[in-house]
């Protein structure tokens, strides 16, 4: 399946993922307002990091190894068995944690001790949430693209009715369970649907660990963990400033903005994991390599700036299908976030040639210090210009992430 078919279907699944978070969105932004949604930004962040330890942040990993073995090679069910080794070890020791740390976690992070009992539900269930993660990185390199999809799907639909449900009835605390529980819940679905898979059966999942294939995974995890530290921290940083320094409401615009720039680009992001990752993980050749990644780049830039331009035209709008009134101030934090949305994604096609090809250390170095920039870029713009200085920030370090990707890339592909 080529990059367009798998944009096609990717495209689908993206439209009725982002129909459902607009209508939860709109949700939230109603019954909880601008801090309500600060605050659910704050959890979501922090549920990335422990997410990604849970998983041993092998997922990408499996993607790749999965894809470069083939279905018929004999290393892939000690590459599952290996790898679910590794998940059930990680989320055991993250649940213990969580639960344990559950009270200074919500006092810290949610800036009170009334939500203990959200970070204690996610200890009990966050071990659903990984073996689903698993399952779908298996579909993914073995490239049956439409059952993942279709799991995709089902589980937006899911999200959309258990969400809302538990936002009218129970507001903030709805949204919190709601967002705690979700894949977990969708995990036995996904495991009925794939009862009669011919790879994903129990006994190649039970057989002894592999010390090779864990060495391989551990690349990824090292890259995982990089991104897992750095993305939701740079932004727990900045919104922990913003929050000191302008207040909650202040602070929930631009996770409102942040919101959006998510939501249309997930249109490209979704394609670019679905796709590329298993697709460059399998070529060898750095030609066939430099040509995949320039038709990436004729296909999803054009699409991505024809995204961008239509989000700043209906802007207004936007803020309004989205939010409510109060989020009126979002509207003057569009332009440099949506031209950075643009710079960001044409260094993206770049940098997944770094993961698709395991070059780790490079990797870790980018990661860190372009998060580094994005905080301590922030913090200066925004104590300049206000909040929109951090939509500054965010392409001033686009800008300088693409000219390095470029560099980085150049002998690789052989510019």
């Amino acid at each position: 399946m080529n990059l367009a078919k798998t944009s096609v279907l990717s495209f689908i699944a993206t439209v009725i993922k982002m129909l459902s978070a607009i209508v939860i969105n709109k949700a939230v932004a109603v019954f909880i307002g601008p801090a309500g949604l600060a605050l659910i930004g704050q959890y979501q962040n922090f549920s990335q990091l422990a997410m990604i330890a849970a998983k041993g942040a092998i997922n990408n990993g499996v993607t790749k190894y999965t894809s470069e073995y083939g279905r018929n090679d004999a290393r892939l069910p000690i590459l599952f068995s290996t790898a679910a080794k590794i998940s059930i070890s990680c989320s055991c020791s993250v649940a213990i944690v969580l639960v344990a740390f559950s009270s200074w976690l919500s006092a810290e992070l949610l800036k009170s001790r009334e939500f203990t009992y959200i970070f204690v539900i996610l200890g009990f269930t966050i071990i659903l949430f990984t073996l689903n993660s698993l399952l779908l990185s298996i579909l993914n390199g073995l490239k049956e693209i439409k059952t993942f999809i279709s799991i995709n799907i089902l589980q937006s639909i899911y999200s959309l009715i258990f969400t809302s449900v538990l936002i009218v009835t129970l507001e903030l605390d709805g949204a919190l369970i709601a967002m705690v529980t979700n894949q977990s819940v969708v995990f036995f679905v996904v495991l009925y649907m794939l009862r009669r898979h011919e790879l994903i059966k129990l006994k190649y999942f039970t057989l002894p660990f592999s010390n090779t294939e864990g060495r391989k995974l551990f690349k990824y995890a090292l890259m995982a963990i990089t991104t897992a530290l750095t993305a939701p921290v740079s932004h727990i940083f900045i919104r922990n400033y913003l929050v000191e320094n302008f207040g909650w409401d202040q602070a929930g615009y631009w996770q409102a903005i942040w919101y959006i720039s998510s939501m249309y680009l997930m249109v490209v992001t979704t394609s670019l994991s679905i796709y590329y990752l298993p697709r460059l993980s399998e070529i060898t050749d750095k030609y066939e390599l430099r040509k995949e990644v320039f038709s990436g780049y004729k296909l999803i830039l054009p699409l991505v700036a024809l995204l961008a331009l239509t989000v700043y035209i209906i802007r207004e709008f936007i803020v309004w299908l989205l939010f409510s009134q109060d989020f009126g101030a979002v509207i003057e934090l569009f332009k440099w976030q949506l031209i950075g949305d643009v710079i960001k994604v044409s260094a993206w096609i770049l940098s997944f040639v770094m993961l698709a090809k395991a070059m780790t250390k490079i990797y870790i170095v980018t990661e860190i210090t372009f998060s580094v920039t994005f905080v301590l870029l922030s913090i200066y713009f925004a104590s300049t210009y206000g909040i929109v200085g951090v939509t500054y920030a965010y392409f001033i370090n686009y800008v300088l992430y693409l000219v390095t990707m470029i560099i980085v890339m150049k002998k690789q592909l052989e510019f």
